[in-house]
């Protein structure tokens, strides 16, 4: 099959088809498929060889963006089977075959039916195939070929990420790179000139220049200054076709900024300034500004002022504003129009960062002479001391001169001052002043000890001009005089053991005084001299505003004293000295032997013996109903008509009382003499004769030898539990006696019946080791040995 092509537009298009027909008729202008044959050759037998296929032309070129009306013609295929007849049929499938290009099945002649675009799609691959017709067997293999799309000229170059903002320092040396633009062309680069662009400027000259083939602005001018001019706006223009007549173009804009360097040094508008500050300023506040000029921006144009001479060095100061770039004069001291009327300040302003690249265009720092005239201001008048400090003596008397302030006019008219006393608080009515002279006195009598100390705030004011008001804080100390005597000082609880001996210390005391340590740290005790020489206590002075209280004698008594007073006299050491009087209470108690108190208070008999005022009342109540009981046994014992009938034969001294109607006159078992007598007597009880027992008692579980050692309360609650457990036996009311002292005492005997009558030396405080149980009796000898000795 052979593929023809006969669109040849342009003459390269002509050439190339000029090209391929010679070639494809040399050598394979066909492709010719020849039916099987049989060759005869001697000796050989008949061979089958395959038909063999002509060259193919696989390529198809086709122009984008054709716009005529007729279908464009792409081609032809063409089959050496073909005998024109009309019996091949020609086939196309592939990309775009039946929409964009079509095929006459009979001609093989390829149309495209739309206008294609290279820049979305370059090529096309599609299959040619012939058959017949009449039995739609293929007759050739099928075949492949592409069909490109021819590119034309139809894009302009295009900036894609323009506009440009770009900067650039001023002052640059011409030839510096400011940015580089770059434009793409969406036609085909391999094919022509129709994607070489060449760049070019239409805004910016002559300040700036760019190169054609890479797109690169610099600089086009020495020593571009920005305070001449700042923004530049720069339209680069790229163009397709190399830049020939025809070509398509397309532009930019670039906006240029000259960024500022420190090329401008900072000048002052005037050489000589005036500036007028009143006297009345305050030290401290800014009172004027002043700045200099710098062309420059940013960092460049940052400066700092500074005073470099001048009488008013001393007096002022210059501050620098950051955001304004201004200097603030500040007062350092206060102005006094009578003293200095005016100052002269010469005030430097430098660039804080210097580019040493343009050191020449300086210096970078300007000077400039400022005046400062001082004005008068009437001014309120002035103490002579910032605060004053006076004293008075307390109880002087009203009226009496605390102390004087004074203040003048400090303004050359020289007005008389008129004082007076701010009453804002209770302790300036305390005083008066005199309100031409300044003398301060007092107006009411004070009490150092209540009040020490008072502040207060004197005024003074221009007899001419009132509004004008100054203050002063006046202090008054009130000092001190003796007018308190000494006190004790606390309620001292004095206690003297009854075992105390002679010359023994039982309390130190002190003093205290209200007046301070000039009139009141020297204290001095004794004993009032107006009494008789005390025989129980004394006291030492011990010079060191002490006093210690001793006894005089051995022992103290409580049942014969439990209470002594000791007035004592103290006295300062003020002048002129103060006394006072105070009494000392001192207790007598009974001490252990270590000293330690055990009681302080005198007890009757009874109580030493430690029965306390509740177990008297019980003890009475107890006699009352024991008498009470006998009373009614009498009564009871007289009513009964017979008397108690006793058997003959057992006969015992008993006193029975029968109150219930129970086991008769033979029951008198219960009251046995001999366990009456002594527990121990009754090994074994006695049941009743008329009833016989059907349970063993109790106690004759435990053996007669355990009742030799066991104590009287033991027996009784045994008796009492026998009483109570035991079933054979109705209840039966009784009074029993034993008569039972109990234990032995470990002290032994303690009958006097073998003292001596007569008193003694003896000492009886080893009484007080026996233990608790002589504790009362070692008291009550202590007490009579301290009776007989007094």
């Amino acid at each position: 099959m052979r593929i023809t092509s006969t669109s040849c537009i342009c003459p390269v298009l002509v050439c190339l088809c000029f090209v391929q027909r010679c070639y494809g008729a040399a050598h394979h202008g066909s492709i010719k498929v020849t039916r099987n044959q049989t060759k005869h050759i001697e000796g050989e037998t008949e061979v089958h060889h395959r038909p063999k296929r002509g060259w193919v032309w696989n390529q198809f070129f086709v122009l984008e963006e054709h716009m005529g009306p007729d279908p464009q013609y792409v081609g032809k295929l063409h089959s050496n089977s073909d005998k024109g007849d009309g019996s091949v049929k020609y086939i196309l499938t592939g990309e775009g075959a039946g929409t964009i290009f079509i095929i006459d099945d009979t001609t093989g002649d390829i149309h495209s039916t739309k206008s294609l675009d290279r820049e979305q799609k370059t090529h096309y691959v599609l299959h040619a195939q012939a058959i017949d017709r009449r039995t739609n067997k293929p007759l050739e293999p099928e075949s492949e070929f592409i069909i490109k799309v021819q590119d034309i000229n139809d894009n302009a170059p295009k900036f894609t990420d323009g506009p440009y903002i770009v900067t650039v320092p001023e002052m640059s040396e011409m030839g510096t790179s400011v940015l580089q633009v770059t434009a793409t062309d969406a036609d085909d680069p391999t094919y022509g000139n129709s994607a070489r662009v060449v760049y070019s400027i239409l805004q910016g000259q002559p300040y700036f220049s760019v190169d054609p083939k890479t797109g690169v602005i610099r600089t086009a001018l020495h020593n571009m200054d920005r305070e001449a001019r700042e923004h530049y706006s720069v339209v680069i223009q790229a163009k397709d076709m190399a830049g020939q007549v025809g070509g398509l173009s397309g532009s930019t804009t670039v906006n240029i900024t000259l960024t500022d360097v420190n090329d401008n040094p900072p000048r002052f508008p005037q050489k000589h300034y005036q500036l007028y500050v009143p006297e009345s300023a305050q030290v401290g506040s800014a009172v004027g500004k002043i700045k200099a000029n710098d062309a420059d921006t940013g960092s460049n144009a940052d400066m700092k002022y500074t005073i470099i001479n001048g009488d008013g060095s001393g007096v002022f100061s210059i501050s620098t504003d950051k955001e304004t770039r201004e200097g603030i004069l500040s007062l350092k001291k206060p102005l006094n129009y009578e003293k200095k009327k005016s100052y002269t300040l010469n005030i430097e302003g430098a660039n804080t960062h210097v580019d040493f690249r343009f050191s020449h265009l300086g210096p970078f720092k300007d000077v400039t002479m400022l005046k400062v005239i001082v004005g008068d201001v009437d001014e309120p008048p002035l103490f002579t001391m910032p605060s004053y400090v006076m004293e008075v003596y307390e109880n002087a008397k009203i009226g009496t001169p605390v102390g004087t302030v004074t203040a003048h006019d400090p303004d050359a008219a020289n007005s008389l001052v008129r004082y007076f006393i701010d009453h804002n608080t209770e302790e300036d009515r305390y005083f008066t002043i005199d309100a031409s002279t300044g003398t301060i006195k007092t107006a009411k009598i004070f009490d150092r000890e209540e009040t020490p100390w008072y502040n207060i705030t004197v005024a003074a004011s221009e007899i001419d001009n009132p509004g004008l008001v100054s203050h002063v804080p006046v202090g008054v100390r009130i000092l001190d005089v003796n007018d308190n005597p000494p006190e004790l000082a606390r309620d001292y609880d004095v206690v003297v053991c009854e075992n105390t001996k002679p010359g023994q210390v039982i309390q130190t005391i002190t003093a205290t005084d209200k007046d301070n340590s000039a009139n009141g740290a020297r204290f001095h005790f004794s004993l009032d001299e107006g009494l008789s020489l005390n025989p129980n206590f004394t006291l030492r002075n011990n010079e060191d505003n002490t006093a210690s209280i001793l006894t005089r004698r051995r022992r103290y008594s409580r049942t014969t004293q439990d209470i002594y007073y000791l007035p004592v006299l103290i006295s300062d050491g003020g002048v002129p000295p103060l006394s006072s009087s105070s009494t000392l209470t001192i207790r007598v108690c009974a001490c252990e032997r270590d000293g330690r108190v055990r009681t302080c208070h005198a007890e009757a008999f009874l109580s030493s013996a430690g029965l306390s005022t509740g177990a008297l009342i019980a003890i009475l109540l107890c006699v009352v109903i024991l008498l009470a009981i006998v009373v009614l046994f009498i009564t009871l014992r007289r009513s009964k008509k017979e008397p108690l009938i006793i058997s003959e034969e057992d006969v015992r001294e008993n006193v029975v009382t029968y109150d219930d109607e129970g086991g008769g006159e033979e029951d008198t078992e219960a009251f046995d003499i001999t366990a009456l007598r002594n527990p121990s007597a009754a090994e074994e009880l006695k049941y009743r004769r008329d009833v016989r027992p059907e349970v063993k008692p109790l106690s004759r579980h435990h053996p007669s030898s355990s009742l030799d050692s066991i104590d009287v309360q033991e027996f009784i609650k045994q008796r009492l539990a026998e009483a109570d457990l035991d079933p054979s036996v109705p209840p039966y009311d009784s009074l029993q006696t034993y008569a039972y002292e109990g234990h032995r005492s470990e002290a032994g005997s303690i009958s006097s019946l073998d003292s001596a009558t007569t008193h003694s030396d003896q000492d009886y405080n080893y009484l007080g080791d026996w233990g608790p149980e002589f504790k009362k009796l070692a008291e009550l000898y202590g007490e009579i040995e301290s009776e007989r000795t007094t």
